[in-house]
């Protein structure tokens, strides 16, 4: 058996800094999309799309619109994961740029409720599923390519750089949002909002001029020389997979809970009920997501020593802990103390777990379905997670008075969640990614030194 671990010396370096390119900047065009709207959703668009109702309802009416998104996340996941894996991660990652990008673009130019009526928020949820369908393959995608280009023993580090992607397009976001909010108040509610969702366009087009030079990974350039037949990884993974699929939706399903908590709900909680001014949450989001990028990284690479399933142990059990202390401090409404909540979110359940999960779940399944694991996996526990989470917790919030208790305990247990599927989960540093089985089919955890000790005399035999 190969190790499917190229050596350094068999790697074109150069290929890999561009799929490393390539993977970073459709992920900050797909968090770019995911940040302009998330703001808007607790912004602008209850009284654009939704001004009628109350604006309790108005908001919750808004967080659906985002919800949708989701909703068709793993539609899109299905239908790209399927090609990816017969035909490779290249092609469909240009496909879904596109989508998301004018998806956006559409929306920027989208009539109010004031306009059109109810048409209104029907366009706009048509719009939040198109952008939906395209970025229900992207990360997975961006991963899975990374994962597979890198040589043995740098895969946490190369893989994490998406979510410094994820950080940028959060910068970016959010540095939009700041130049519309210096706008008189009228005029951004009239065009400024436009041109945040329009300047989308140079976004997209960067990434496309990038993605089309995109060389496919190494490894599955070798799994194609290999195969005799076409692949059917949807079948394959159905018949195959399913357990490890169920192990990642519940390995991220706290962890988009909070993320997304963090990165929306929480801004129209500091509006709303705290009464921060709107103009300091893109500066929150700016700061934030820059702290959040380096951790990505950080934790990316401690993964490449220590192994994928410690790391990420260790940051979903202090995020259990996190939800109760951050809200008593956001409560105080002290500028340092929602900055201190708002950096440490991003650091540990916005990039910093998430830039490990990113080596971490395509280490787990086999080369026959590894695109489609990775991404019915992470797109399903998207509905159940991140999808809702903005929805319930400003739902928890009307019933309970205003009450950020039941928003800590809905956080910390589904957190909880995550931390036991990952203690349940096989350990996967350095394993063989030309493998057609998935790691832990026996359902035990191999450490880590075990799986490199492995390595190295398979090694020695060839």
């Amino acid at each position: 058996m190969t190790t499917g671990n190229p050596q350094p010396s068999a790697i074109d370096q150069r290929k890999v800094r561009k799929a490393a390119l390539a993977g970073l900047i459709g992920t900050t065009l797909e968090l770019y999309d995911f940040v302009i709207y998330g703001t808007a959703s607790a912004l602008v668009f209850s009284k654009l799309f939704f001004p009628n109702i109350s604006p309790a309802a108005a908001l919750l009416a808004s967080f659906s619109t985002f919800a949708v998104g989701f909703l068709f996340r793993p539609l899109g996941g299905i239908f790209f994961s399927h090609f990816g894996d017969r035909l490779g991660r290249k092609w469909i990652l240009v496909v879904t740029l596109l989508l998301m990008g004018g998806a956006t673009l559409v929306i920027g130019l989208l009539p109010t409720f004031e306009q059109v009526g109810i048409l209104a928020p029907i366009l706009l949820c048509v719009c939040r599923a198109a952008q939906g369908f395209g970025a229900g393959a992207e990360q997975s995608g961006g991963a899975t390519l990374l994962t597979e280009s890198a040589t043995a023993g740098t895969r946490g580090k190369l893989a994490s750089l998406i979510m410094v992607g994820a950080a940028a397009g959060t910068a970016l976001g959010a540095l939009v949002w700041i130049a519309a909010q210096a706008l008189a108040p009228n005029d951004m509610m009239t065009w400024g909002w436009r041109l945040v969702f329009l300047s989308s366009i140079f976004v997209t087009i960067a990434a496309l001029v990038i993605r089309r030079k995109l060389d496919e990974s190494p490894v599955f350039k070798e799994i194609k020389q290999q195969q005799t037949e076409p692949p059917a990884p949807l079948k394959e993974v159905m018949k195959n997979g399913k357990a490890n699929v169920l192990r990642v939706i519940l390995m991220n399903f706290g962890v988009s809970t909070q993320s997304y908590t963090i990165q929306v709900f929480m801004a129209s909680y500091l509006i709303t009920v705290v009464g921060t001014d709107p103009k300091f949450i893109p500066q929150v989001l700016l700061i934030g997501s820059l702290c959040g990028g380096c951790a990505a990284v950080a934790f990316g690479m401690l993964s490449d020593k220590i192994g994928r399933r410690r790391v990420v142990s260790i940051i979903t059990g202090a995020l259990i802990l996190f939800p109760a202390p951050a809200f008593m401090l956001l409560t105080t409404g002290s500028p340092v103390a929602i900055m201190l909540v708002m950096i440490i979110g991003f650091m540990l359940a916005c990039q910093g777990v998430v830039g490990v999960h990113m080596s971490y779940f395509p280490e787990i399944f086999g080369s026959r379905y590894r695109y489609a694991g990775v991404t019915l996996g992470r797109e399903f526990s998207s509905i159940i997670g991140g999808g809702i989470a903005p929805m319930v917790c400003a739902g928890l919030l009307a019933v309970f008075s205003n009450s950020w208790v039941p928003v800590a305990i809905y956080m910390s247990l589904v957190m909880a969640v995550s931390f036991i599927a990952t203690r349940l989960s096989p350990e996967t540093l350095n394993r063989d990614l030309t493998d057609p089985n998935d790691a832990g089919r026996d359902g035990l955890a191999a450490p880590a030194t075990a799986v490199v000790a492995d390595l190295a005399v398979t090694r020695t035999a060839k």
